[in-house]
């Protein structure tokens, strides 16, 4: 099969969808890949170091688009890459389409095979695919959070870690997933007062036995959730339902109650956000202010550490890339259950559930689109 890997688009977006090392293992597997000059720049990796590895290198995107059977990316497509789609292509990349009906819409007309990394799943549970950069986009959030605390930056002028004699500052963290944990890592590694909010009994104990008291965990009531609001100088949203539209749990009415300067960092921006007041930022212009609180809700938050991302990217979806370049797109996820799950968009129709709901269009199930 022939890959193609086009240079990243999208505002001060630095990783790339395979690494030199990753384009090696694709060539052993007897495939050809194509990858846009300067692809590589934002992670060290130069064009001869694509070409060193076995890959052609094609001057502009158009070339990688129409040399490609399987497109490899990152973020979504943006208007101009949608435009070079077609049909039985397969794009492999993080689609993010609920919060998104233009996207979905231009996919499903471009008949692409488009298969998202964010819903695959795993043979223990979870998201294997979507868990490497959660893990980043969790432990960005703090410094991210932190910066924004910084009077300069409209923030409450608040160190994390305070000092000796001065109080640390409150972080709280909605959501006691990975983004949520490795978020509440950073906190309490640097010194915050910080507290989980999770419905799951099940996970509030995980939390707190590995915590113990370096942290608080608090049941996600409403009442709770209002509570902590009214005490946190940093709030980070961490909530997930996998595919579909993050829920609003912090509205406009809510902002009101916070102390004024205090920041809301929204990493579920990427899936519509879980703050009403949130929308899209990009990291030239990460924040805004609305009624005295700043947001950050910048949607590819750990394209600030390319480097980092990519490779830890690349160690969960080279195996997966292999697997539809060596057995054909249909097989691979005939066998696969777990990968069948990222099938996003199909002969133009949707073939995720929750996609469907979230977008309020019909959902044609994925083994249906494959003929099982």
């Amino acid at each position: 099969m022939h890959i193609g890997v086009p240079k990243e688009i999208k505002n001060h977006e630095y990783r790339v969808g395979l690494t030199p090392e990753s384009v090696a293992e694709c060539c052993r597997h007897g495939h050809a890949v194509t990858v846009q000059t300067g692809a590589g720049e934002g992670i060290g990796a130069t064009d001869q170091d694509y070409a060193d590895a076995g890959a052609q290198v094609a001057g502009d995107a158009a070339g990688v688009f129409a040399a490609g059977e399987m497109i490899i990316k990152v973020k979504e497509p943006q208007p101009d890459e949608r435009r070079m789609l077609r049909a039985g292509q397969i794009l492999f990349t993080y689609l993010h389409l609920a919060p998104d009906p233009d996207q979905t819409r231009e996919l499903m007309a471009s008949g692409a095979v488009c298969i998202a990394y964010e819903t695959v799943t795993g043979g223990g549970g979870g998201l294997p695919l979507l868990k490497p950069m959660s893990q980043v986009a969790g432990r960005l959030s703090v410094q991210a959070g932190a910066n924004a605390l910084e009077t300069h930056r409209g923030g409450r002028g608040v160190l994390l870690g305070g000092v000796p004699g001065v109080a640390p500052a409150r972080v709280t963290v909605i959501g006691g997933g990975v983004v949520g944990f490795n978020a509440a890592q950073m906190a309490v590694g640097l010194g915050a007062h910080t507290t989980i909010l999770d419905r799951s009994a099940d996970v509030l104990e995980r939390l707190a036995t590995h915590f113990e008291a370096r942290a608080t965990t608090r049941f996600a009531s409403q009442m709770n959730l209002e509570d902590e609001l009214t005490r946190a100088d940093l709030v980070i949203g961490a909530v997930l339902i996998p595919g579909a539209a993050a829920p609003k749990l912090v509205r406009r009415e809510h902002l009101s109650q916070m102390k004024r300067g205090a920041v809301l960092v929204d990493v579920a921006i990427d899936q519509g956000g879980c703050f009403e007041t949130s929308h899209p930022t990009t990291h030239a212009d990460p924040t805004f202010v609305i009624d005295g609180i700043v947001h950050y809700c910048v949607a590819n938050m750990p394209g600030a550490v390319a480097r980092t991302s990519t490779y830890a990217l690349n160690n969960v979806t080279l195996p997966h890339a292999l697997a539809i370049a060596d057995k054909g797109w249909k097989a691979a996820l005939i066998e696969d259950p777990h990968l069948r799950a990222g099938l996003n968009v199909c002969d133009a129709r949707i073939t995720h559930p929750a996609v469907a709901a979230a977008l309020g269009q019909e959902h044609t199930p994925a083994e249906a689109a494959l003929g099982l």
